[in-house]
């Protein structure tokens, strides 16, 4: 273990041998740490936080303090994160509340950029991107490789499916579904993310097969409840857009249009 002597580690952390702790770092009890992880100066963790192998967390971070709500009233809610994410300056990151499952979850192989915060309650996936002072809200939902541009701003229970993009200084107020790119104030739609799904290795017909999903909800003038059964034979027939009608079919507050 490699904890410098100016960190303060409290009594009752659990740290793996192989942690390395920068200076003035303070890790509070109920704090796990997993293997591999650098901790460097100046960074605040307090718990009950896991924190898994092989993370970067930056200095000025705050990981695991209470929540900005008001209904929170000091109760042992937690902040769980996976492996091999990069926590960048100054990054908040904030514990449940006992309203919703009382916990705040991050994936692995995340990207948090300087300034991000992450309130209670949210969830987000894996190898996503979160560009400088991209917000969420309490409640929000960010599916697996999706991009947040920097400034974003996300609204308390929304939900951004997995491999879209929001472009940057974006005022998300509904919910975007996969695969889509959104942007603006307030954000609307701006196609699919095709280079993102070419990227990463995306067939040809599951992008032509989405385009066309894409069309029939966003382009034809349907309802959403019209669009959903147009989209019935196509998404039997292939897995993605499956995928994307099942955001549709999850949204509570509305998708952006």
């Amino acid at each position: 273990m490699n904890i410098h002597p100016q960190a303060i580690i409290e009594p009752g952390a659990k740290i793996a041998p192989d942690v390395r702790i920068g200076p003035w770092s303070y890790i509070g009890q109920d704090v796990e740490i997993g293997s591999g992880t650098v901790v460097h100066s100046h960074v605040v963790i307090k718990g009950p936080t896991r924190i898994g192998r092989d993370n970067q967390i930056f200095q000025f971070a705050s990981v695991g303090e209470a929540c900005q709500d008001k209904k929170y009233k000091g109760e042992p809610t937690e902040l769980i994160i996976g492996d091999r994410n990069i926590i960048r300056e100054s990054c908040t990151l904030h514990r449940g509340t006992v309203q919703d499952k009382g916990i705040t979850r991050i994936g692995s192989d995340n990207l948090l950029m300087a300034y991000v915060h992450v309130a209670h309650d949210c969830v987000v996936g894996n190898h996503c991107i979160l560009a400088n002072m991209a917000t969420l809200a309490g409640h929000v939902v960010v599916g697996d490789w999706a991009i947040l541009g920097g400034g974003t701003m996300v609204h308390q229970f929304c939900q951004i499916g997995q491999h879209s993009m929001c472009g940057g200084g974006s005022i998300v107020l509904m919910d975007v579904p996969a695969f889509v790119m959104a942007g603006g104030q307030p954000a609307k739609t701006h196609g699919l993310n095709l280079e993102g799904l070419k990227r990463r290795g995306f067939a040809k017909e599951s992008m032509q097969a989405l385009r066309r999903a894409y069309k029939v909800v966003f382009r034809q003038g349907n309802t959403l409840e019209q669009a959903l059964e147009q989209l019935e034979s196509e998404a039997a027939s292939d897995p993605q857009v499956q995928v994307f009608v099942q955001t549709l079919k999850q949204s509570t507050r509305g998708i952006v249009r």
